[in-house]
């Protein structure tokens, strides 16, 4: 890690603001504000080319979200509730961590990860949450005590002459505060070790 914390935002739908990416803008803008250099790949900026084991090939978007991964020191996901698990556009996004797995720091080993769900019922951001959990733990993240769980269908970031619900708002910044404190711990950490 640098001196300068380095976070990862990836997740939102294809839709341009949809409540999963303005989460994701919400908690990224929290980092950022804690001294992180933060970068947000949502929506059209993740891979739309499927991952595929057996192709070395990769798309620019492929390259670049990879290569951002291998940089970090923490991450924040930010997912609609699909059918009760993460959408399909963030499950590819994840699948492409596959390309850290012969790295020193193997796939996201030693970083904390945040998870964020957006959905319109309390059952489908249960499982969600659950499932997101799951697949950090298969990639040697460690998911971050506070996972945000915001219903999609009360806005909860505000519309015309609507303001955003302050609850919300604090959901996304705690995520981004056990993020940046992790990776924060795990810097002070390396360093007494050294």
């Amino acid at each position: 890690m640098t001196a300068v914390p380095f976070i990862v935002g990836l997740g939102g739908t294809t839709r341009p603001g949809s409540t999963s990416e303005r989460a994701l803008q919400v908690a990224l803008a929290h980092a950022q504000a804690q001294g992180c250099e933060t970068l947000a790949l949502a929506g059209t900026q993740l891979p739309a080319d499927i991952f595929d084991p057996s192709r070395p090939e990769r798309s620019e978007a492929a390259r670049l979200l990879v290569d951002a991964l291998r940089r970090a020191d923490g991450v924040i996901i930010a997912t609609p509730a699909y059918h009760g698990g993460i959408s399909g556009l963030v499950k590819n996004a994840l699948d492409f961590t596959e390309d850290l797995r012969d790295d020193a720091r193997v796939y996201l080993q030693g970083r904390a990860v945040g998870c964020i769900v957006c959905a319109e019922g309390a059952q489908a951001m249960g499982s969600t949450l659950a499932s997101m959990r799951a697949i950090v733990h298969a990639l040697r993240g460690w998911p971050t005590p506070f996972g945000a769980t915001l219903n999609s269908g009360a806005k909860p970031f505000g519309g015309p002459g609507q303001p955003a619900d302050a609850a919300a708002l604090k959901a996304c910044e705690m995520v981004a505060d056990e993020v940046v404190g992790f990776a924060r711990m795990a810097a002070a950490l390396r360093a007494l070790s050294r």
